[in-house]
């Protein structure tokens, strides 16, 4: 059953990609530059900070206050010269939700750095190595009633990620990285994290090394446009990873999609979407449907998904 339901995953999202789009506007500037004859460097980025309040006084009807604000900061650093062609980027994503007489939690929280180098090796296709590290800033918890608990930190996990390659680009608007050469590794430095074996770590341990294959794969479009709106970008990228020495059908899949909506110069409307799933995470659950999660008593590998809607400010500087 999960074989065919990863099928249908991984088939989905292949039509997705050639269909869609999505990406950081790092990716999304090495896309628009490749169509171009710029050389040397091009640096920029974009800040995003969205906003949400409610406040209630009296009020028959019910409810909560509550404040949210979610931030984001996107940069890049492409070079291009002749054959060669380096992209770095680095996204950092933060959030926070107050509701009612409860503290503020973690509603966010990303920090992503990417470095790949390339050199043309024939027509749309570049030898390439790429770099990837992934982590968090913040602790993040479970809430039960008045307890929490801690169920990640600052390299809690973090994912080191280095693979060796082709780099397909056949247009402006998609390449595929294909690396059958892949080293993953994930820390777990948290003592109490790593004795419990979170995030696939043996008990005590504070890492995994992995090697397998990886393919990272994109499409973004700017000039999308619809019947009502204009300014309009959507774009999507996959990354996944087969461990060619244990379970290689467990597929690792992280699918980040965005539609993002212009209004002016500094106004910008965004739905973000993230589905992660990998099977050596394991994730409290409530499996008997009452609304109340019982830490470590129903654990399993799920799908994880996010999805973020923001109105707010939004500035791109270069």
């Amino acid at each position: 059953m999960r074989r065919k339901f990863f099928a249908i995953i991984l088939l989905f999202t292949g039509f997705s990609i050639l269909a869609s789009g999505q990406v950081t506007d790092a990716e999304k500037s090495l896309r628009t530059q490749s169509a171009d004859s710029t050389q040397g460097w091009k640096i920029g980025g974009v800040i995003d900070i969205n906003l949400a309040q409610t406040s209630l006084t009296n009020w028959a009807a019910g409810g909560q206050n509550s404040f949210a604000v979610n931030g984001l900061l996107s940069t890049f650093a492409n070079y291009k010269r002749n054959k060669t062609e380096w992209v770095n980027s680095l996204d950092l994503g933060y959030g926070l939700l107050k509701q009612g007489n409860t503290g503020y939690r973690k509603t966010d929280d990303k920090f992503d750095f990417l470095s790949k180098y390339g050199y043309e090796a024939f027509k749309n296709f570049y030898y390439a190595a790429l770099f990837n590290f992934k982590t968090q800033m913040a602790p993040g918890y479970i809430y039960s009633d008045n307890n929490k608990e801690k169920i990640s930190d600052l390299f809690s996990p973090a994912y080191l990620l280095v693979a060796l390659g082709l780099d397909y680009k056949p247009s402006a608007h998609f390449s595929a990285f294909i690396a059958p050469l892949t080293g993953k590794l994930t820390i777990v430095n948290d003592k109490q994290l790593s004795d419990a074996g979170a995030f696939g770590v043996k008990p005590g341990q504070k890492s995994l090394s992995e090697f397998g294959g990886y393919l990272r794969a994109i499409y973004t479009r700017n000039d999308f446009k619809l019947d009502f709106l204009k300014n309009v970008t959507f774009t999507t990228k996959v990354d996944l990873f087969s461990n060619y020495t244990d379970n290689p059908q467990n597929i690792v899949v992280n699918w980040e999609t965005l539609l993002s909506f212009k209004v002016n110069k500094f106004l910008s409307a965004n739905i973000n979407t993230q589905l992660v799933y990998d099977d050596k995470i394991k994730i409290p659950f409530d499996r008997n449907g009452n609304g109340v999660i019982e830490t470590g008593e129903s654990i399993g590998s799920l799908i994880q998904f996010k999805e973020i809607l923001g109105v707010g400010f939004s500035y791109n500087f270069k």
